[in-house]
């Protein structure tokens, strides 16, 4: 059971961002080491990432060794995979040291109650053409295939085929994913705490049958993170005095009583 504090983030899209951001998230990583029992990555760190068998893209160099420092340091570090960086595979899970989950993580964090996922394909009719690509794309037949193509042709080809998910925030405000979480949260009353990432859209909502819906947003659009703990949920800005909370949400008084 990963241990409090958790941090979580999501959407850095390092490799396309500016340096600046790369730069912030290993400044994260490091303090996570620190100060953190958990770092959750949920999805998309990388706008691509794909593991030939001695290659890795180039830019990932700094970020992974953060990520190695940090696991060396005792920190637990969970990598939700996102539609960028799907890819994963032994370097991360051996040489990195992370826990590498392609789809849904579900367990308990700090004893709340846990479903973390990116959360692309997960809307109904607006996602239905994205998810036959998904398909597509993550078949073992097409991943083997693609690592017969030149690691600096196929990193071109994928970087420039993503511009368009990695900069725009989702059209519908993020409204799509809430009504996921929110539907969620209905149907599992065993549910403490709902986690997306993918839309851009920072979120920290609690559900009004009870648990809450939380999305840190994009790391390269605003550095913010979700921090874990016994108590609380809390949306916070890395880099502000102190990481001052943007929202914070508190486990439900009853929910702690049965728990102690």
């Amino acid at each position: 059971m990963p241990a409090s504090p958790c941090w979580v983030f999501s959407d850095a899209h390092l490799g396309a961002a500016p340096d600046a951001v790369e730069a912030s998230v290993v400044e994260f990583l490091r303090a996570a080491a620190k100060s953190a029992r958990c770092v959750i990555v949920n999805g998309d760190l990388f706008d691509f990432w794909f593991e030939w068998k001695s290659v890795i893209p180039r830019s990932s160099f700094r970020v992974l060794t953060a990520l190695a420092d940090a696991r060396a340091a005792g920190v637990e570090v969970i990598w939700i995979a996102g539609n960028h960086d799907c890819w994963g595979g032994d370097i991360l899970r051996e040489d990195v040291g992370v826990e590498y989950h392609v789809g849904p993580w579900r367990g308990d964090i700090a004893n709340w109650k846990v479903l973390i996922e990116h959360g692309d394909g997960l809307r109904g009719a607006e996602d239905r053409r994205y998810r036959a690509l998904r398909s597509l794309l993550r078949n073992p037949l097409a991943v083997r295939a693609f690592r017969w193509i030149h690691p600096d042709l196929g990193t071109r080809l994928a970087l420039g085929s993503s511009h368009a998910s990695r900069v725009h925030r989702a059209r519908d405000g993020g409204a799509g994913l809430r009504n996921v979480a929110m539907n969620l949260l209905q149907q599992d009353a065993s549910l403490d705490l709902v986690i997306f990432g993918h839309s851009h859209v920072a979120t920290l909502e609690r559900a009004p049958g009870g648990g809450a819906y939380a999305n840190p947003g994009s790391w390269l659009d605003g550095s913010a993170f979700l921090e874990i703990t016994r108590d609380r949920v809390a949306l916070r800005r890395w880099g502000s005095p102190e990481h001052d909370g943007l929202h914070l949400i508190h486990r439900r008084a009853e929910k702690a009583l049965s728990q102690l």
